[in-house]
C-alpha cells in the first residue's frame, strides 16, 4: 500500500459546484475509484487560498496503468467534465498533468 497526496487550486466562482458535485459522487465514479484500487480517498479544501488537497491509499502494483484504465472509463471521463472547469492547476505541474503530486514527507500510525 503506498499513500499518496496531490493538489490543485479551485476557482472561487466553482467552488459551490465543485461542492455539490461531491456531494453526491456518482456512484459509477465511485465504482472506477475502487476498480483503480484507491481506497479512503479524500479531498480537502483550504479557504481562502482555494486549494484542494487529496489523498488517498493505493493498494495496486500498477498505478500508472490503473490510472491510465480509469481516464479511459466513459463514465469518469464524463465526471470529468464537470469536475476539471471548477479547478485551477497549479503552474508548477508537470505537462499532462492536472493535480500535481506531492511527496510525502512525514507519517505515523
Amino acid at each position: 500500500m503506498k499513500r499518496m497526496g496531490m493538489v490543485i487550486g479551485v476557482k472561487p466562482e466553482k467552488l459551490d459546484d465543485y461542492k455539490r458535485l461531491h456531494a453526491a459522487v456518482w456512484p459509477d465514479v465511485l465504482a472506477q475509484i475502487a476498480k483503480s484500487n484507491i481506497c479512503s480517498c479524500t479531498i480537502f479544501l483550504r479557504e481562502p487560498e482555494n486549494l484542494l488537497f487529496g489523498c488517498w491509499e493505493y493498494h495496486g502494483t500498477d498505478f500508472k496503468g490503473d490510472m491510465a484504465r480509469m481516464a479511459q472509463d466513459p463514465r469518469t471521463q464524463e465526471w470529468w467534465t464537470f469536475t476539471d472547469p471548477c479547478q485551477s492547476p497549479l503552474p508548477s505541474r508537470a505537462e499532462g498533468e492536472q493535480w500535481a503530486p506531492m511527496i510525502e514527507v512525514f507519517h505515523t500510525d
